[in-house]
């Protein structure tokens, strides 16, 4: 069909050369059909519709054979990717499911995790403050002690200065009456 157009031109060009040569001698039919070319444009105008048909027609079955296979082709990748988008959805699905299961037992060991440091902390304090009872029984303890011994000191130096100054005779006796008393035997 390509060709057909440039020979067509050319023919209606040499036929406008003929028109042109006539009109200047006269008008005049040439009989001489080699001269005229249409025997030739006869020729060329059934092999192209011959030969040509068969091109043109193998061209655009060709051509609707691969418009046919480029649509199959996208369709098949359309359907591909529809199930891949379906796969990565069940996917995002999943991992959304994985991350809140993920989530709430985090929650739950963070919730375990300060139930056991307050649990810890309690114990802690009553063993402190029990630590901190005896500390101070032990210092209660250590200043009644200490509290006795000075009375004790005091009670010997003040013994220890009535002796010196001389004890009467009658508080010689009740004393040793007091102390063989006091050990377990009477007087």
């Amino acid at each position: 069909m390509g060709t057909f157009l440039p020979l067509m031109a050319e023919a209606i060009a040499v036929g406008t050369d003929l028109t042109e040569a006539s009109e200047h001698s006269g008008f005049s039919l040439n009989t001489n059909i080699f001269d005229t070319n249409l025997i030739n444009l006869a020729i060329i105008i059934t092999v192209l519709l011959v030969f040509g048909r068969k091109v043109l027609g193998t061209t655009l079955k060709t051509r609707r054979d691969n418009i046919e296979t480029a649509i199959k082709n996208a369709e098949q990748r359309a359907a591909q990717a529809a199930q891949q988008l379906k796969q990565a959805q069940q996917n995002l699905e999943a991992a959304q499911a994985e991350a809140q299961r993920i989530k709430q037992a985090a929650q739950a060991t963070a919730q375990a995790a300060g139930e056991a440091i307050l649990a810890q902390a309690a114990i802690d304090i009553e063993r402190l403050q029990a630590a901190g009872a005896a500390d101070l029984n032990a210092d209660l303890n250590k200043a009644i002690a200490q509290l006795q011994q000075r009375v004790v000191a005091q009670a010997l130096q003040k013994v220890e200065s009535e002796l010196k100054s001389g004890i009467a005779q009658e508080t010689q006796t009740i004393l040793i009456d007091r102390s063989i008393a006091q050990l377990g035997g009477e007087a």
